[in-house]
């Protein structure tokens, strides 16, 4: 799929059922932009996603989907804190410095995020305590 926000091609991926509460629409499959960092609903995902096309410092594993859907989540921080939280809590316990990855993203020059990812990395740590 082709992200409608910028029209490169997406990470496509299923939404496990433990974190479907943290979709915008309860979405089975959503799509990543590693370009713009949108986030979109899709009706295909590849059963073996690559995160890596998001940049080199995006997680694998268990850390990687709770990490696409926060990221997903920022344009709106206000509306969605409590989710990032959760969310975020779980990349750490995957493994994986969700704050880490998002100052390598704003850094790195494939990424054009569609928010500001230096403004929002310093609200989710101010806010994390």
């Amino acid at each position: 799929m082709d992200c409608p926000d910028c029209g490169n091609e997406t990470v496509a991926f299923v939404v496990p059922d433990e974190y479907r509460e943290f979709t915008p629409d309860d979405d089975e499959v959503l799509a990543l932009c590693p370009t713009c960092l949108g986030l979109h609903s899709t009706a295909d995902a590849d059963p073996d996603p690559d995160f890596t096309r998001v940049g080199e410092a995006f997680p694998s594993g268990a850390a990687a989907i709770p990490m696409a859907l926060a990221l997903g989540l920022l344009d709106s921080l206000a509306l969605h804190r409590s989710a990032i939280e959760t969310l975020l809590e779980r990349v750490e316990r995957a493994g994986a410095d969700p704050l880490l990855v998002l100052d390598r993203l704003a850094a790195d020059p494939g990424v054009d995020a569609r928010m500001d990812l230096d403004g929002r990395r310093r609200q989710v740590a101010q806010f994390r305590g």
